[in-house]
């Protein structure tokens, strides 16, 4: 059985719209029903009260003129009086059928009518006509003609004051009618404006609210709080939602919590490999110092005692002791990187990089190298390592430059609102682009040895300190001049 609690949104809102359908259906009925009550209330007033009242009295002015007419031409003898009397005749045959058809429907209104025609009637038969045939003043027809005539006027008061009280009545309908539309209009408005607000509560108590807490509990879940549970409420669409994002919830704290787990592992593996690297370094240092001096001594000592070949093997072995021994120094250089070098403080570039220009002063001479660069920016960082990166920069820069062209050095410096964007680019041989991970690899060499020398973990420094605080670093390959290694430092 399904009950309202797990209606789905949607079904709540279609209740909703069929419950304001059928208030706005039965508000048009209702409305309509009582517009046509108080038109009709408004209809018989105006078109049947009201005229039929000033058809009364447009009756009575007519029975009144007969009987002046009548009166005159007896007083007078002259045959125009009887023009009054005639027209009163006609105008009364026309007002009463005129009466009957207005007052259809009310029956003691229509008995009066008939009376006064009734009266009239007889009024004419017994003195009215015999008046005018003896066309004289006789005092009893006279009299009987004024008694007759007397006892038309009260039906047509009668009918008249009925006429008041059907047109009194009729107001009276109309004012209940209008009074009526009104409340009941009234009553709609206040239904569907109590349905409106009903509805508003509704949806906000069994929609919105489970959906402002799903939000909540998603916001909280997204700003880290990946052990708060999301609890399923409201409908059951809502619910099911709520259920999938708990399940999605439950999966990234599982997923998170091993990757964790992971890199806790891999930060104690890179801990333990570090400081490997630096103590074995650090104790390779005395053994090959020990190979290459006592080579040395031989070299020295027994010169004259040996013959090309053995003078030619003890140079291979100090030569090998002396690239071993820079080897170690670069790696434990590199292994230093973020473990003894890891302060956070402004460093100007400018400094920095001037530092680096009286250190390679002798090198910019002799090759006549020319390095163009803008006011640079400064960083947060580590001044010790920002000197390794620069130095490693310019002075590959110089290294692979172009035989018999003087080497021309350019920085250049971009920002936005998060980093700078710096770039160092040379008229060198160039790096193919095809290379450009490979240069970033530590003891990686493009070209032997005895044509240019280090040990190829120059650039694998410099990704290392541009990771270290923050940055990138890689290859613009588009640029086909030279070389220009680009990396961004944040602000």
């Amino acid at each position: 059985m399904i009950t309202h609690a797990r209606w789905t949104s949607q079904r709540w809102f279609a209740s909703v719209l069929i419950a304001m359908v059928a208030l706005i259906a039965v508000a048009t009925v209702v409305g309509a029903e009582l517009l046509s009550r108080t038109t009709e209330v408004s209809d018989r007033l105006n078109d049947r009260i009201a005229p039929a009242r000033t058809a009364v009295a447009e009756l009575t002015a007519a029975v009144v003129g007969q009987e002046t007419g009548v009166r005159g031409f007896v007083l007078s003898g002259e045959q125009q009086f009887l023009d009054p009397y005639e027209q009163g005749r006609a105008d009364e045959t026309r007002l009463v059928g005129q009466l009957r058809d207005l007052l259809d429907g009310q029956d003691e209104a229509l008995a009066d009518l008939d009376l006064v025609e009734q009266r009239m009637a007889s009024w004419r038969e017994t003195a009215a006509e015999p008046l005018v045939r003896a066309r004289r003043d006789d005092l009893a027809l006279v009299t009987a003609s004024k008694t007759a005539f007397d006892a038309v006027r009260a039906p047509l008061a009668d009918l008249d004051q009925r006429l008041v009280g059907l047109r009194q009545q009729g107001r009276a309908d109309l004012q209940d009618s209008r009074r009526l539309r009104n409340t009941a209009f009234g009553g709609l408005v206040v239904a569907l404006l109590a349905l409106i607000a009903s509805i508003a509560v509704l949806l906000r108590v069994v929609v919105l609210r489970p959906l402002n807490e799903l939000s909540a509990s998603v916001r909280k879940v997204a700003g880290g709080a990946f052990d708060h549970r999301v609890t399923p409420r409201g409908p059951s669409d809502v619910a099911r939602l709520a259920k999938d994002v708990e399940a999605m919830r439950g999966k990234l704290a599982d997923s998170l919590a091993a990757s964790q787990q992971q890199a806790a592992e891999l930060h104690r593996s890179n801990a333990d490999l570090e400081q490997f690297a630096y103590v074995a370094s650090h104790d390779l240092q005395e053994p090959l110092r020990k190979v290459a001096s006592f080579c040395q001594m031989l070299q020295r000592r027994y010169a004259g005692q040996l013959d090309d070949r053995a003078q030619q093997y003890i140079g291979f072995a100090v030569d090998g002791a002396t690239r071993m021994q820079q080897l170690i120094n670069d790696l434990l250089a590199f292994s230093r990187i973020g473990r003894m070098y890891d302060e956070r403080e402004p460093v100007d570039l400018n400094v920095i990089v001037g530092r680096v220009e009286d250190t390679l002063a002798l090198t910019i001479e002799e090759t006549g190298t020319e390095i163009v660069r803008p006011k640079l920016p400064t960083v947060p960082g580590d001044a010790t390592l920002m000197t390794q990166l620069w130095q490693n920069l310019l002075g590959n820069a110089i290294k692979f430059r172009r035989p018999d062209v003087p080497p021309r050095v350019v920085i250049t410096v971009d920002e936005d609102a998060e980093k700078y964007t710096l770039a160092v680019q040379d008229n060198g041989i160039g790096i193919e682009a095809e290379f450009a991970d490979k240069i970033f690899v530590i003891f990686q060499r493009l070209h032997p040895r005895d044509v240019y020398s280090g040990t190829g973990i120059g650039l694998a420094i410099c990704k290392k300190i541009i990771e270290h605080h923050g940055g990138q670093i890689w290859l613009d390959t588009e640029f086909t001049e030279g070389a220009r290694i680009v990396f961004s430092l944040m602000k």
